[in-house]
């Protein structure tokens, strides 16, 4: 049986270790049902979403129980129905690297 070529020696990697392409899985699980939504820009800022309550819709649409989003597009939660907010729990972030550390330990 062939042995699986180790780590650096898959397509897009030099003999010195992976290259700049290659993607390496975390091997842990993460939360299910959980969107994490948001965009940073170059500059490493959080830009805001502008439709919350679409995006929240569609989460719960597609099976999904919470929904992290910037803390900068909260003040649109007011528009989401009763309906809709029983149905998914809201959470807010501020930095992207907690929310990821959080979506893995839970």
């Amino acid at each position: 049986m062939p042995t699986p070529p180790g780590p650096g020696t898959g397509p897009g990697s030099s003999p010195s270790g992976p290259g700049p392409a290659t993607i390496q899985p975390l091997h842990r699980p993460c939360r299910g049902g959980l969107v994490v939504s948001g965009e940073i820009n170059p500059g490493g800022s959080i830009e805001p979403i502008h439709n919350v309550v679409t995006l929240a819709e569609m989460a719960v649409e597609k099976g999904a129980q919470a929904v992290r989003m910037p803390v900068a597009s909260r003040r649109q939660l007011f528009d989401l129905s009763d309906d809709m907010a029983t149905k998914v729990d809201t959470q807010c972030y501020r930095d992207v690297r907690d929310t990821l550390l959080q979506a893995l330990m839970e």
